[in-house]
């Protein structure tokens, strides 16, 4: 039996929510396999996700491997493409750290490319309804931490790893800001699940950005 890990986090800047950790939530209450799913709330502090992140990995195996976060401002689920070596935080995680211009592991490469089906997610969350673009910057907070610490984690060749981020969930978004009904965002990610274990081969179209 295949396992999957999704991973959502806990609310942090303020917030009383975060979308992510809800969908992942409800993706669980309605997962009917056949593969085992592994869900997991990571908490918003550097170090604890990452070593939680890496604890899951090799207590459960997974053969893929798809965290989520929330990416305030974005109109739409945005699988992203790459998770660079580097903690910059403009504000503190929720312990209080503030990493600035340091390695999320020190010794390794640069950056990392996801292992996911980025382009194939993309479009099939797309041909159902809500809007998905790919994105080539994870940020350099704690979800760019958590997506390459996945990847630095696991074994290109039989594991697949990456991140997804998502909008404000529109339950609950602050006034103003983009966001998408809870239904959308954990129907996007129940797809890309499907898709991760189903697509072999990632789909081939222009995704790219000019700025």
């Amino acid at each position: 039996m295949r396992t999957v890990l999704l991973t959502g986090f806990e609310p942090f800047a303020g917030d009383s929510t975060n979308p992510s950790g809800d969908a992942v939530t409800r993706v669980a209450e309605e997962w009917d396999g056949p593969e085992r799913l592994v869900v997991e709330i990571l908490p918003v502090e550097f170090d604890r996700a990452g070593r939680t992140l890496t604890e899951l990995i090799a207590t459960h195996q997974p053969d893929v491997i798809i965290a989520t976060g929330l990416a305030g401002g974005r109109t739409g689920i945005t699988p992203e493409r790459v998770a660079i070596n580097l903690m910059d935080a403009r504000i503190p995680d929720n312990a209080g750290a503030q990493p600035v211009d340091m390695p999320s592991r020190p010794g390794s490469p640069a950056a990392h490319f996801a292992t996911l089906p980025v382009k194939a997610i993309t479009a099939a969350i797309a041909d159902a309804g809500a809007p998905a673009s790919v994105s080539y910057s994870a940020g350099t907070f704690v979800c760019n931490h958590a997506m390459f610490t996945a990847l630095d984690s696991t074994d290109r060749e039989s594991q697949r790893a990456g991140f997804i981020h998502v909008p404000y969930a529109s339950e609950n978004a602050p006034e103003g800001q983009p966001s998408l009904p809870l239904a959308a965002i954990t129907q996007g990610l129940a797809i890309a699940i499907r898709t991760a274990l189903d697509v072999d081969t990632d789909a081939t179209y222009a995704a790219g950005t000019i700025s």
